[in-house]
């Protein structure tokens, strides 16, 4: 299984409390989420992620066409760092690292995405045509609506 990379980085004009006290909560998932992907988490709520969190949710990969994930929260660094890792979904490997660092008045935010695809050659295929770019929808998606919401 070939493992690729997806890395993006956002200077948000928010304090590092501020970042951490958005993205730290797993309920904000969803709102910076593309809606095409009908995204909804189905696990019991929590104010703020913990290590060792189990998250479920579903998405939608095609129309009328649903996928359980769960993911771990597996190292929190509370304030500037926290990695979650899939246990169970559409990749064979997802390993996201969300990176928290002062920058000047503001934030830099780093996401680091380490990921592999199941199905051996059909999932480098699938990759080629269509995964790699709804990855890099779906983060570019994030970025407009992180840079609407906190300005930057």
């Amino acid at each position: 299984m070939k493992i690729h990379l997806l890395e993006q980085q956002q200077r948000l004009p928010i304090s590092m409390a501020e970042a951490w006290d958005f993205f730290s909560s797993p309920a904000n998932l969803d709102a910076i989420t593309p809606p095409d992907l009908g995204f909804r988490i189905t696990s019991k709520s929590q104010p703020k992620m913990f290590e060792g969190q189990i998250i479920t949710y579903q998405v939608k990969i095609a129309p009328f066409l649903w996928v359980p994930w769960v993911t771990e929260i597996k190292c929190v660094e509370e304030g500037s760092s926290f990695i979650d890792e899939q246990r169970f979904g559409p990749y064979a490997f997802w390993h996201h690292r969300h990176l928290f660092e002062p920058d000047g008045d503001g934030v830099k935010m780093t996401d680091t995405v380490h990921y592999g695809l199941p199905l051996g050659p059909l999932g480098s295929i699938a990759h080629a045509v269509f995964v790699r770019r709804k990855l890099q929808w779906i983060f570019g998606y994030r970025k407009r609506i992180l840079a609407e919401r906190f300005g930057g």
